[in-house]
Parts: C-alpha cells; structure tokens; sequence
C-alpha cells in the first residue's frame, strides 16, 4: 500500500538531499512550519507512513470477517479508499529527486527489487505448504497477495524521469489509468492493471510541493474531516449491497467486473476524486511533532512486507473460523492484535533481524562509483 520511506518510500532525509532544505518541520509551539537542517528525518511523514501501515494491517485483517457484519464492510470501503492512494502519494513525494543516476538505480535494486523477489518467492511458498496448496506457481511475473505495491513501485520509479518532463503529468496518468480500466486484455502480468490504474496518485505525489502538505494540515482542515468521514461511512453503509469492493483493488477492468465499459473511466475519476479527499483529510489528522511511534515511520517496509505471513498463517490454520471474532468484540480484539502486531515488525530487533532481506547492501553486486573513489584517495593523499 504506501518504498513508504526508509520503508515504502525512501527516507526524507536520503531521497532528497539538498532539495529537502526547503521541507520544514512543524514547531511545537506554534504548530506551524518551522526551519530545520536538511539533515533530519521530518516526523509529519514519518508519522504519517506508520499510520498508514496500520490501516493496511488492520483493513487486511478486516477482510476474512467483514462478511458478517455491514458496518464493518462500511468501514473497510472507507479505508480501502484511501489507504493505499495515500501511500502511493506519499511514495510520489519521495520520489521526485529520482533521476536514473547509478546512486539512485542502486538503492531501487536493494530497496525494491530484492525485497520483491524474496517476499513473492516467500509468499508463493507460504502459500503451497501453509496451505497445502501445490498447485501455486512460483512465479516472478505474477505477483501474490501484497507484493505487488513493490512492482509496481519499481515501474513507476523508472518512469519519474518521463513525468517530470512532461508540461502537463498528470491528466497524462488518469488518461492512461483510464484506458487501462477498460482494457481487459492487460493481463496479468506484472499485474499491469494496479500499475496503470494507481499510476496517478503517484504522479500526483511527483507534482506536490511541501506547501501542499501544510495546506491540509490546517485545524479547518482537521475540522472539516470529521464531518467527511461520517458521510463516507453513511454513504458505504449505503453501498455495501449495492457496490462490487473490486473496484478499490483496481486490478479489473470494468469488463471483467461484468459492467459497461464507460464504467470504468467514470469510476476511475470517481475514485481518484474520493480518494484525494480522503487523503487530506487523514493527513489533517497525522500529527507534525515527534511521538512515540515516529520513529516507527521508518521500518514500514517491514511492516508492510512481514505482517502478511501473520494474517495468511492465522487464515491457513482456520483461526478467523472462530464465531466469536465474527462479532463486534472480536473484529475490535483482532484490530487491535493486527494494529500491534505490524507495530511490533516496524521496531528496530525486527529491522535488524529482517535488514539482510529488505534493506541489503549488496555492494559486491555494483560497481564503486569512480568520482567517489577519487575523492577517496584525493583526501588519503593529501593527508
């Protein structure tokens, strides 16, 4: 979902190097931005990727019981609105200085590519054996479960160089989403269609300055939210026996959801719209000073790749068949066990263990770069 940063996206502080000088953070005396290094970690960011993470978490583990309970598919609407496309902008942000450069093609093989390979190939096995199901394929073109937000991340880095060129970015990516969702004939490799169609919150990030985060972050902002939220909910309420989920997913074409194909362009728009405003509004309420979980913010990588083996692991042995998680007092019981189970996988023990798989250094595997080695030996010698 939201690489988040250190994570799901790249770090604020190495992804932006200089350009990051003009990214304040909050005081907290004031709330408003303040003038910092460029140096520091902004804890607005961090704390909104752990937030995020714990939405994904808890609405993945929503799904084996949110079909006993219409308030609950409610809820799940809601956030599946939203949290992925906020992750997704988020990853845009950090992504804007991204120029193809060997630095930078470097850290997208460790930080995305080794993950994926590892994590499809450990899912596709978990799935197999957990699950005594030998017919699942080992297969790097085809991702399962929650590995294709790394694919697709890999995609879209590699094309930051093309939209930051073009004049006009933007409407380019929802025309391109657009087509996407009435283009059946995609496939599923790569799994293209979640590429294309979530390709414009991505491109929207690339666009965002860092006034536009203080924009939102404004108390009639955070005020404005409450009221928005509670018309969101009434309104999925309303949708739940009448809205097919699998348009959140964005991984269908409007044909092979069994709908019209102008549908699909006018959701395309309609779900961008929803989530732009869904976005703003749980940015309005993601706190700008440090708290105990900001540094949390930067292990969401973590989080979001290892917190899968627990849910599937839970749904392989038949544990959401208990009648009594199928209840208020268990939907809220498993929301809180996911919510600190994915914060437990973002702490430092967890990254250190996990570190060699999702953050490797690999530096036998590339080239030492010949400008840094000069320098190297140009201050060896002059000492």
């Amino acid at each position: 979902m939201f690489h988040a940063v250190s994570s799901l996206v790249q770090s604020p502080r190495s992804s932006q190097n200089q350009n990051d000088q003009h990214h304040p953070a909050p005081d907290r005396s004031t709330g408003q931005p303040s003038q910092r290094p460029s140096g520091r970690r902004d804890a607005f960011f961090d704390n909104a990727k752990f937030m995020a993470i714990v939405l994904v978490a808890v609405a993945h583990s929503w799904e084996p019981l949110k079909g006993d309970s219409r308030v609950l598919q409610a809820a799940y609407m809601v956030v599946y609105a939203f949290h992925m496309p906020a992750f997704i902008i988020v990853s845009g942000y950090f992504s804007r200085s991204f120029d193809a450069g060997p630095n930078r093609m470097k850290r997208l093989v460790t930080g995305v590519v080794v993950p994926y390979v590892v994590f499809e190939t450990g899912y596709s096995l978990f799935k197999r054996y957990g699950d005594h199901s030998p017919g699942q394929e080992l297969s790097l073109l085809d991702p399962y479960y929650l590995t294709w937000f790394l694919i697709a991340l890999f995609i879209w880095r590699l094309t930051t160089p093309l939209w930051n060129a073009l004049r006009h970015p933007l409407p380019v990516a929802l025309g391109i989403a657009m087509l996407a969702s009435v283009s059946p004939d995609i496939g599923d490799d790569l799994d293209l269609q979640r590429v294309l169609q979530f390709l414009p919150f991505f491109v929207l990030g690339l666009c965002l300055r860092a006034e536009h985060f203080r924009l939102v972050r404004r108390r009639s902002v955070r005020i404005a939210a409450v009221p928005v939220f509670m018309v969101s909910l009434a309104f999925a309420w309303w949708a739940v026996p009448r809205m097919n989920n699998a348009w959140f997913y964005h991984r269908d074409s409007a044909q092979e959801l069994v709908a019209p194909w102008w549908v699909g362009p006018v959701m395309q728009l309609a779900l961008f719209g929803c989530a732009l405003v869904l976005t703003a509004c749980f940015l309005s309420w993601v706190p700008g000073r440090t708290l105990w979980f900001t540094s949390l913010g930067a292990g969401t990588l973590y989080g979001y790749l290892l917190h899968g083996f627990l849910l599937k692991g839970a749904e392989y042995r038949g544990w959401f068949e208990y009648s009594w998680l199928h209840g208020p007092v268990g939907e809220i019981a498993v929301s809180l066990g996911i919510a600190v189970a994915v914060t437990l996988l973002c702490t430092s023990p967890v990254r250190w263990v996990f570190r060699g798989v999702i953050e490797p250094r690999m530096e036998w595997a590339f080239r030492k770069d010949p400008l840094r080695v000069a320098r190297a030996r140009g201050r060896v010698t002059s000492a």
